[in-house]
């Protein structure tokens, strides 16, 4: 009977952080992987378990996110780059620091980044009536494109890419460290270093965390660290919640996205300061 409510428990938490997750683009395991180790588990043994969520929430909420024309395929290949160098970086660190050291260190980013989404205010990119709706989308050679804002088209364009996609290094150091998928950092530094829109961002950075999560789970894996039976468990739940959290998105606006994820930034830096 234990076996069985610890079981329901492994579902249910990666129910309830992939669709927060999945909601803001902030990747369910920056949640799950401190939930999780306020059981039995040390950080190294949830970290695998949080980048099967990031993978399982990102295929789940793919197809409404490309359906509604608010992934950057470019853009998230361009910024991928620096996040899988930074995997790998992380992988080969972890281990030589300590549990402490890494949840202080999870916490001061994640504050970092929900203090930069609450601080700017209001819509930085405004609907264009000149376009239609057949312009929903990237555009073709470019980093540009089009999104849909209560049924309105607007237009962005990224800024700042160099620095952006530096940054996004750090993003993959810290998956690559505690399997946390490092959504909470690529959302923030796409909507307020590169200047996407905050809806673009969070579904562009809930389809990088997967690829990015999926390089450091195959290095995980081959050092022998995944647990098949709790991995399957976390599928469950993470497809669902990662379905649940895409379909709510599209109903939000930008200002409310970025306070809703701030917010979510503040618990979780909360969580991992009381779990250190």
């Amino acid at each position: 009977m234990a076996d069985v409510a610890r079981d329901v428990l492994i579902i249910a938490l990666a129910f309830t952080t992939s669709t927060v997750g999945s909601l803001g683009g902030l990747g369910g395991a920056i949640l799950l992987v401190p939930l999780l180790t306020f059981g039995d588990m040390t950080i190294a043994e949830a970290a695998p378990l949080g980048l099967v969520s990031v993978i399982a929430g990102s295929v789940a909420a793919g197809r409404t996110q490309l359906r509604d024309g608010a992934v950057n395929h470019r853009f998230a290949v361009v910024t991928e780059l620096g996040a899988t160098a930074g995997v790998i970086v992380g992988v080969v660190l972890a281990g030589s620091i300590s549990d402490r050291v890494l949840t202080y260190f999870l916490a001061t980013l994640a504050l970092l980044a929900a203090g930069g989404g609450a601080i700017r205010k209001g819509v930085r990119w405004k609907p264009d009536a000149s376009l239609g709706a057949d312009s929903i989308g990237e555009h073709h050679g470019s980093l540009s494109g089009v999104y849909r804002l209560n049924d309105q088209p607007v237009p962005y364009q990224p800024t700042r890419m160099g620095l952006g996609v530096s940054l996004m290094t750090i993003a993959g150091v810290v998956t690559g460290l505690a399997g946390v998928g490092g959504g909470f950092l690529k959302t923030p530094l796409s909507s307020e270093v590169m200047r996407l829109p905050a809806k673009v961002a969070a579904a562009t950075s809930t389809f990088t965390i997967g690829l990015t999560a999926s390089t450091a789970l195959l290095l995980m894996a081959i050092d022998g660290r995944v647990v098949v039976s709790d991995s399957a468990l976390v599928v469950i739940g993470s497809l669902v919640g990662g379905t649940l959290g895409s379909r709510l998105q599209r109903y939000l606006s930008p200002p409310v996205v970025r306070r809703a994820t701030a917010l979510v930034l503040t618990v979780i830096a909360v969580v991992l300061v009381v779990r250190a």
